[in-house]
């Protein structure tokens, strides 16, 4: 097993083809559904640049493109909210709830304009156990992509975690940069020292199976986290602690920069627990945060020419190698 060519990496037009052929045609997880509660209630985002909202309607969810279809403008600021109905910030254009036009102001005499014809685009979304997940133009179901995901977790009573907190945190390295080190856990040693001596590293156990890779340690005493680990094709994770979990989004900015999107997770919202929960989302964001310089520094020595392919671990890096091959499959 070798790893990919640093052109993968650094190329701008493969990233703009990753866009197009993951982005685009894949779920993206993008938070839980319980932040859409109530009639109006919006998140909004973007996919590899791509912008995109789901809001709460009168019969349901509905998920739109964040597109004005007069000339471009965003229509809801990135983000959560609440809106009646959507009203674009440059020309006024109004649209309701389930992406109908509803006014052009100021528009003048137009016998052909119909404003039937000026719906919003729609984009596909699913909610599969509280979590939400939308695609501008999927190739398959959620459930295909899912695969074994779905038994991976079926014992894990994710309904009974409730959203608490999010995170956005953005550095200069390409998505699959960041990707590669999340799926090992071969340095662990190296750049996260305090983590590594809080669990038994010799035990670390890296397993690939269909749209996922799952690592796992037995923790010591005093680890917040409980021991696994998840990424899932092509770019979300799950880890599990005591009482809760986090998820992320590995969102790619452009080929160059790459924003994470952290939601935490716990079975005991209640205010007696707040200092306990604050501190498993502080020690968590501490040993995200720890893989960020060697990822950009990785990155400067994939654009700088020097790097050459080197091999990957047979034990530490299955997870690098599937993670590889999927996008090259995904890529022909």
């Amino acid at each position: 097993m070798q790893n990919l060519d640093p052109r993968h990496y650094t190329c701008a037009e493969i990233h703009a083809s990753d866009v197009q052929r993951i982005f685009a045609s894949t779920w993206q997880m993008i938070g839980p559904a319980s932040r859409l509660a109530e009639r109006g209630d919006y998140i909004a985002t973007e996919i590899a640049g791509q912008k995109v909202f789901v809001v709460r309607a009168k019969d349901g969810l509905k998920a739109f493109r964040n597109v004005c279809r007069h000339r471009g403008a965003r229509l809801l600021p990135e983000g959560t909210g609440r809106c009646g109905t959507i009203r674009c910030p440059y020309h006024q254009w109004v649209w309701g709830e389930d992406g109908s036009l509803l006014n052009v102001p100021w528009w003048g005499d137009d016998a052909e304009f119909d404003k039937a014809e000026w719906a919003l685009d729609t984009v596909s979304f699913e909610v599969w156990r509280g979590l939400l997940f939308v695609a501008i133009a999927p190739e398959t179901d959620l459930g295909e992509q899912l695969a074994d995901t779905v038994q991976e977790l079926e014992d894990e009573p994710l309904e009974t975690f409730r959203w608490v907190h999010e995170e956005r945190l953005v550095f200069n390295a390409n998505w699959k940069i960041y990707t590669d080190n999340f799926v090992e856990g071969y340095h662990i040693p190296g750049i996260h020292p305090q983590f590594h001596a809080a669990i038994e590293f010799d035990q670390f156990e890296t397993v690939a199976r269909d749209g996922l890779v799952r690592m796992s340690a037995p923790p010591r005493e005093g680890l917040f986290y409980r021991g696994k680990w998840l990424w899932m094709w092509p770019n979300w994770t799950l880890s599990l602690f005591n009482g809760g979990m986090n998820t992320s989004r590995i969102n790619p900015i452009d080929h160059r920069r790459t924003e994470l999107i952290y939601q935490f997770y716990f079975a005991d919202t209640s205010d007696a627990t707040k200092a306990a929960r604050d501190n498993t989302i502080a020690d968590n964001l501490t040993v995200v945060r720890e893989d960020f310089e060697v990822c950009s520094e990785t990155q400067k020595n994939y654009e700088s020419g020097g790097y050459r392919p080197g091999p990957l671990s047979p034990r530490h890096e299955q997870g690098v190698a599937y993670f590889q091959n999927r996008l090259l499959t995904a890529q022909l």
